[in-house]
């Protein structure tokens, strides 16, 4: 029992928990989205693909991650201070937590609609080659906060499987310009680190500076969309908190990426979670 234990606590760890919002949060606003009432929470897939987005995609995404990365993590502080630093003695046993992932993950798509597999199975691609060869997608200016269109993948999922039919376009976009700002956004602080190693991330080519104003640009598109799409609804311009990050750390100098950063899982989680409770609220009968 012991080993189990053991073995559980290893792949929590690996999972990354601060992180889990990022895809299941994604995961439960999309499909909120495209509910047409609160009665799909009673469907047995939503709770299936619930559970497989907030823990095990986390465990794929960041287990991987850790495999590809022992060399450039091992120069990275950031990795034993507030992640995890993958020991040569856990080689093995992450490897078989990822088996066991994309085991999982093979079986579901069975069950799946051709649509809902497509979706799924972008999903696992840009998972695996964001930090694995030969693509290694985030080793490549711009491709690297492109592809984190992975983190938007499990909404379109959720949207589809509460819907039938994939997002319109304009959520798709809202949905890049947050993410690709999140990723050129966390890669500042790894600047120094990944010059170090010898990786060009976007962040490393266009510097500091013209990085957060890029984040600026993408935050802003999103505050817009996201006041657009609602038609002004009050709760909507809390989404200009996303741009005022960036626009004050270029205006004031003094201030800390590093911390700044670490404040975003909570900024997501809240404003994420009002979103997903404003939708239930909606779609429910009592409206």
């Amino acid at each position: 029992m012991s080993g189990i234990r053991d073995f559980l606590s290893f792949v929590l760890t690996v999972s990354r928990f601060r992180f889990w919002i990022y895809t299941g949060g994604t995961y439960v606003v999309g499909y909120a989205l495209g509910m047409e009432s609160i009665d799909a929470f009673y469907e047995l897939p939503y709770y299936i693909y619930l559970i497989y987005f907030f823990f095990l995609a986390n465990v794929f995404i960041y287990g991987v991650n850790d495999l590809m990365d022992e060399e450039t993590d091992a120069l990275n502080p950031k990795k034993a201070d507030k992640e995890a630093l993958l020991m040569d003695s856990d080689r093995g046993r992450l490897i078989l937590a990822l088996a066991g992932v994309g085991a999982i993950s093979a079986v579901l798509m069975l069950t799946q609609t051709m649509t809902e597999a497509a979706v799924f199975l972008v999903f696992l691609f840009l998972s695996f080659f964001y930090s694995a060869p030969p693509l290694r997608f985030k080793r490549v200016p711009v491709l690297d906060f492109s592809s984190n269109m992975l983190y938007v993948m499990p909404g379109v999922f959720g949207y589809l499987l509460a819907s039938g039919a994939l997002p319109p376009m304009a959520l798709l976009v809202a949905g890049f310009c947050h993410i690709a700002a999140m990723h050129l956004f966390s890669a500042i602080p790894d600047i120094e680190y990944d010059r170090a190693a010898g990786i060009t991330t976007s962040a490393v080519l266009f510097g500091r500076r013209a990085s957060l104003a890029i984040c600026l640009v993408f935050w802003s598109g999103l505050a817009f969309l996201a006041v657009h799409l609602s038609g002004a609804h009050p709760l909507s311009f809390l989404a200009l908190v996303y741009p005022a990050v960036p626009l004050s750390l270029l205006l004031r100098q003094e201030l800390e990426i590093e911390r700044v950063y670490w404040y975003l899982p909570y900024i997501n989680t809240s404003l994420g979670g009002l979103l997903f409770l404003a939708l239930t609220i909606s779609k429910s009968p009592l409206v």
